[in-house]
């Protein structure tokens, strides 16, 4: 989502123009009249001058109330709601700030139990990213600075790790502050000070001040763009004039030629080494075992503003870790499945469809023709692709993979242990007993995998899935606990698009494994299926409302997806890069953008006509717990008017609209995903770490005192809607937003965010699950991305964390994309909005759409005929109101949006008891008064100029008589 910038307040200023035109023709009329009475008798002209300066002031009065509670009535009451959040509940998140850190951060290496570091250590801390590292990311999900932050020294410190003062003072004098990623604008100058800069006596006195050293490499991404794949196309300076520190075809994952250099001259005088890699992306992190020296690796993804205090905790022993990576470590980020299809591609047969939007920057009008991109590696994303390439013996595991999926190390050392797998009807149990056999307490994660049946050319299948996984407490040296695992076989199943188009359950063997990662087996049983089952209209699966089967034919394309047959045979075929950059005829005719979309081109002639403003004796309060089929719903409908609904289609950024006619309140939104910040009173939380870092927990129970403490936070701030968790999948290391987005993998990114929606919810806060769906990469995400991928991929991989926090959270209010779904923009994608999130998976709520910025493509009659109930802009643009509202099938699609909105909106903490407030809001009350108080004036100066008038005419006809 974007942040309120130039380009929002040059287009609220326009909304108000005709209103300032009107005030400068009574203006100009005034002064007009002013200027011809001159000639007039000067009791007059005094009279006649009097009423212009109060007609003028009557003018000005009536124009500022018209805009006040016109265009601007909306940013203004979004700007005085500025509730206060309690000291309690900041210092409740801060100290889970620091437990999710405790538990999310990994340690990925540790030779000779090199951590944890001895008591009372002294600690050489080298990398100039140690005094400036990374808290988070940018854009939307970047953190409140109205609060105190750790940082990452300040952590060490806490622990009782004493620092090198002197090599700190090294770095700050360096540089002081980080370069900006921001959502405008990137420089990605990574700071660090030559190796000729480092003095003989600098390392000498380091070497004296301890003999350990810890290395800090950071990477920062954020919303707007993904991160350079190619530094020499981009903003960056070199830390030396000596040399290049990104090569021309160098990417933003790899080392510098200044950290390289730094890590040789640590690695030169310093035998115990720890490298800290503190960033969201995957990075490539091969290095590590090029030197001996580097003993110890931890990866530590943006801390937020306490997290840093886990990483002095895990250093110095007070804390075990037991963080898992939530994504896998490649070694050669150029040499991955999506590496040749991520980033830009536009089309070049597309001219009828350009539309001008303008740089944020330098507010300079620039021609969009629509792009692409092609999901060519289907199911085979991220660990996936791996561990069944590595199964099928097309690569060497070891020589692609520097960590799995799932993998972190401990001071401790467990082992687990699987009882036999009882079938029960559609349900597979079994406990998995994990045993602590080191000598220090710990905690560890069971991670379940399926390895289902495969046939050569068939239905597309990893030999690696994540189907299940919990946390153990904390385990005391020798102790144990038993986890029990229940899987339903439906979820077993994978999903045939070409023929049974369907999920089916195919006959054969099923290997069900513990691992201690994606590709480490601990230990494995076999379930059997004797017969294959189709999950089809007679037999759907039992979490879904209808069947699912094909509803996304239209959106494969004209691509070559990766396939498994004959050992990945069509690898360098459907992996290379596009060839062609034209969109075939046939999928050209179905695109639409704003160019060609009329609303009458869709209306239903057997449609009738819904009743409006009919006045019933209803409100909605009255429905808080209704059933949404209750029969109630129709009769409050009926009591809206055309223009209400409008105004809740079409103002719904940060907030939605009021409606008076059904008592309906307006409610505050707000942003997220690591804190919930007010963009317009600068109220903001605590802000937390990274969503990734959360992922790397694998502790759900975290996962869901995170949302309780969001929803705390945000009742306290008046917010009763969050914009987050972010869900989409890490398809690529080098997507921006990354760190806002959990994992690679839909089962633990959906579990985790399903139960930070539950824990917001009990708080009485609507999280919207964004961005739905396959907005996984920054680039030209707004420039009408037209995105290919096939049937299986989009419910096995993109969607899949959707539908698990919308099932098992119970998600209340979904955002949707930027791109597009195939030819479709994914606001307007009856296929992703009803079919599916409605039809199959029972959504119950309402669609917002990401930021209403139109850009060519974005309109409210598309939206509401397809799924998208509101629009996220607070101040009118071309296309966010109901253009045809004649039509019975648009009123019908506006009164379904409405409703979706208010059955969210009353089952919030909006209607609880004592939060409900229906009368005028503060700043109206004022304004009001305001108005009396110059309607007074105006009268008596009126009265005054009149009695002047009289009183100035009656001496002059007496002087005339005398």
């Amino acid at each position: 989502m974007l942040a309120i910038n130039m380009e929002d307040v040059l287009k609220v200023v326009k909304t108000c123009i005709p209103y300032l035109i009107g005030f400068g023709i009574v203006l100009v009329l005034a002064l007009i009249v002013i200027i011809v009475c001159r000639k007039v008798a000067v009791v007059k002209r005094k009279a006649i001058r009097s009423s212009a300066g109060i007609a003028i002031l009557l003018a000005f009065v009536t124009t500022v109330n018209l805009i006040c509670f016109g265009p601007m009535s909306s940013l203004i009451s979004l700007s005085t709601g500025n509730g206060t959040i309690t000291q309690e509940a900041s210092d409740e998140a801060t100290a889970l700030g620091e437990e999710i850190g405790n538990e999310g951060i990994v340690l990925l290496k540790n030779e000779n139990k090199n951590l944890p570091l001895a008591d009372s250590a002294a600690l050489n801390v080298f990398g100039w990213a140690s005094t400036n590292p990374c808290y988070g990311g940018t854009g939307s999900g970047s953190l409140s600075d109205a609060y105190e932050t750790t940082s990452l020294l300040d952590g060490l410190k806490e622990a009782g790790i004493e620092t090198n003062q002197e090599l700190s003072d090294f770095y700050v004098d360096y540089r002081a502050d980080r370069p900006e990623v921001g959502m405008w604008a990137q420089d990605w100058t990574l700071p660090e000070p030559p190796q000729d800069q480092y003095s003989d006596e600098l390392i000498e006195n380091a070497k004296g001040f301890s003999e350990d050293a810890m290395v800090v490499i950071t990477r920062v991404g954020g919303e707007g763009a993904d991160l350079p794949t190619d530094l020499s196309q981009v903003t960056f300076e070199s830390n030396s004039s000596d040399y290049e520190d990104f090569p021309e075809g160098s990417h933003f994952l790899e080392l510098t030629q200044s950290e390289k250099d730094m890590i040789e001259l640590v690695c030169a005088n310093f035998d115990n080494v720890t490298l800290v890699y503190n960033g969201a992306n995957a990075m490539e992190l091969g290095f590590v075992d090029e030197y001996e020296q580097i003993k110890s690796a931890i990866w530590c993804p943006g801390a937020g503003q306490s997290g840093f205090r886990a990483l002095g905790n895990i250093l110095s022993g007070e804390v075990n870790p037991s963080g898992k990576t939530s994504d896998i470590f490649v070694k050669d980020l150029f040499n991955t499945p999506t590496s040749n299809n991520f980033g830009h591609f536009a089309y070049d047969n597309m001219e009828e469809f350009k539309v001008t939007n303008k740089d944020f920057v330098t507010q300079e009008e620039y021609d969009v023709y629509p792009n692409f991109i092609n999901y060519v590696e289907g199911i085979y994303v991220g660990y996936r692709f791996y561990e069944t390439a590595s199964d099928e013996g097309f690569i060497n595991y070891d020589d692609h993979v520097q960590y799995p999926f799932g993998y972190g190390l401990s001071y401790t050392t467990f082992e687990q242990e699987m009882s036999e797998i009882t079938v029960s009807g559609d349900e597979l149990s079994f406990d998995v007993t994990v045993k602590n056999t080191g000598d220090v307490s710990g905690k560890d994660v069971v991670e379940v995998y399926s390895n289902p049946p495969y046939t050569n050319g068939g239905i597309e299948k990893s030999t690696a899935n994540l189907v299940a996984f919990e946390k153990t407490n904390e385990l005391e040296p020798g102790d144990s606990e038993t986890i029990s695992i229940t899987i339903n076989k439906e979820d077993l199943a994978s999903y045939d698009s070409e023929d049974a188009k369907a999920y089916v359950l195919e006959e054969g063997d099923y290997k069900i494994s513990v691992r201690g990662d994606s590709h480490r087996i601990l230990d494995e049983k076999t379930v059997s299926e004797k017969e294959t089952i189709v999950y089809d209209e007679d037999n759907k699966r039992s979490t879904d409302e209808v069947v699912a089967t094909n509803a996304f034919d239209h959106v494969a394309g004209d691509v070559t997806y990766l396939s498994r047959a004959d050992k990945f045979a069509n690898y360098e075929e459907a992996t290379a890069a596009p060839e062609s950059f034209s969109i075939t005829e046939e999928a050209k005719a179905t695109f639409i953008n704003n160019a060609n979309y009329n609303p009458e081109d869709y209306n239903n002639e057997e449609d009738a006509m819904p009743t409006t403003g009919a006045g019933n004796d209803i409100t909605l309060a009255e429905l808080r717990g209704a059933d949404y089929e209750d029969e109630r719903w129709e009769t409050l409908l009926d009591n809206l008017t055309i223009k209400e609904m409008d105004t809740m289609i079409a103002i719904a950024g940060y907030q939605t609209s009021a409606a008076d006619s059904v008592g309906k309140v307006g409610t505050i939104d707000c942003d997220g995903p690591a804190s919930i910040n007010n963009n317009f009173t600068g109220t903001g939380s605590i802000g937390f770490p990274s969503a990734v870092m959360i992922a790397s927990t694998w502790n759900k129970e975290i996962a869901e005192r995170f949302g309780e403490s969001i929803g705390t936070m945000a009742d306290d701030m008046g917010v009763s809607g969050w914009y987050a968790p972010a869900m989409n999948t890490h398809r690529s290391a080098f997507a921006g937003r990354n760190f806002e987005y959990y994992s690679e993998d839909g089962v633990l990114a959906g579990e985790i965010a399903a139960k930070a929606v539950q824990g917001a919810k009990s708080k009485g806060v609507y999280a919207y699950l964004k961005h739905y769906a396959l907005n996984d990469q920054e680039t030209d995400r707004n420039n009408m991305l037209v995105t290919w991928a096939n049937e299986q991929s989009i419910r096995e991989i993109y969607l899949k964390p959707f539908e698990e926090a919308v099932k098992k959270g119970e998600a209340q209010a979904i955002m949707s994309a930027f791109n597009y779904i195939g030819t479709e923009w994914a606001g307007g994608s009856d296929a992703l909005l009803n079919q599916t999130l409605r039809n199959e998976w029972g959504f119950k709520g309402f669609v917002l759409t990401d930021y209403f910025g139109v850009y060519g493509y974005m309109n409210a009659d598309q939206g509401i005929r397809n799924g998208n109930d509101a629009m996220l802009v607070a101040y009118d643009t071309e296309t966010n109101h109901v253009k045809d509202t004649k039509s019975a099938t648009s009123v019908n699609a506006m009164r379904q949006s409405c409703k979706n909105i208010m059955y969210t909106v009353v089952n919030s903490r909006a209607y609880e008891d004592g939060n409900l407030s229906t009368g005028l809001m503060s700043w109206q009350i004022a304004a009001i008064v305001i108005d009396v108080i110059l309607g007074a004036l105006m009268i008596l100066l009126a009265v005054l100029t009149v009695k002047k008038y009289k009183g100035r005419a009656n001496n002059e006809a007496k002087r005339d008589n005398q």
